[in-house]
């Protein structure tokens, strides 16, 4: 599957104040859903670095009308969030998944509401603190790209970490057919983690289904010097194809078209090479 990303925020890192206008934000949805998107994920509020978390009410004004909008209009809608309150009105409002970067750690009622509703759940592996505040907020990848640790194993890290989360859900009483794990490529991880965990991808996808989030982000633009997140796009086709070869589930990507016949590329080269595996 290939989602759509749509950002109806005024700062997120890539296309942040393009779309939050109601009509906009619809109109990109349905120019996605042409270029053969099978879902389109709303979020709104940004999850970049440093980006202050807004309030809850916000968040809803933001994604809900945009929702509503959508669903009229029978585009299939995800709501990224971290927050149960703004789950439950997306939900309510016609979303039939909930893709939280948090993986359930910023909000301890997220996992009954996704009980309760049946929704699909990406549990996306992240590491998330506390301030003084007490607001949740995404831990920042390592500034100190040269971050090894002897013995350390990123991918048996965040296989435990989000074996963790799957025990969490089903204590809730959230069915496996409703989980989706996402590696959380550049949350919590340097470069150096997000491309292992890329090359290892097929010791993720052996359980549940694995959303792959790597569309223009920081650790692309970090390998070929493209400090613009819209120059990344090439590097994430490159992506969005091997992870589909490894057995992904699906990508999240801003640019769907091209990400649509990356995805047909790697299903035929499945196609030919188990073909020729019989031969």
């Amino acid at each position: 599957m290939v989602i759509g990303v749509l950002n109806v925020t005024p700062d997120s890192f890539s296309d942040g104040g393009q779309w939050v206008d109601v009509d906009a934000a619809v109109e990109h949805a349905m120019s996605m859903m042409a270029d053969g998107a099978n879902l389109v994920d709303v979020g709104g509020e940004s999850t970049r670095p440093g980006a202050e978390r807004v309030p809850a009410d916000e968040e809803v004004r933001r994604v809900v009308p945009v929702v509503v909008a959508l669903r009229s209009a029978g585009v299939p809608v995800s709501v990224d969030t971290m927050r149960s309150t703004v789950a439950a009105a997306a939900v309510n409002a016609g979303a039939v998944m909930v893709n939280d970067v948090s993986g359930g750690l910023a909000d301890p009622r997220m996992y009954p509401l996704v009980a309760d509703t049946g929704v699909t759940y990406v549990a996306v592996h992240s590491r998330v603190r506390r301030g003084r505040d007490r607001v949740a907020r995404i831990v920042e990848p390592p500034r100190d790209a040269g971050e090894a640790v002897e013995g350390y194993d990123v991918v048996v890290d965040v296989r435990d970490e989000l074996a963790a989360r799957v025990a969490g859900m089903r204590a809730a009483g959230i069915a496996d057919e409703q989980i989706v794990l996402d590696p959380g490529l550049g949350f919590s991880k340097n470069p150096e983690r997000s491309w292992a965990l890329l090359a290892r991808l097929d010791e993720l996808t052996d359980e549940f289904p694995v959303l792959v989030g790597a569309s223009r982000k920081h650790f692309l633009g970090t390998l070929l010097d493209r400090t613009q997140a819209t120059d990344r796009d090439a590097g994430t086709l490159a992506i969005t194809a091997l992870a589909a070869a490894a057995g992904a589930w699906a990508v999240r990507v801003h640019e769907v078209g091209a990400s649509v016949d990356a995805v047909k590329v790697a299903q035929m080269w499945w196609a030919a090479r188990n073909e020729q595996e019989k031969q």
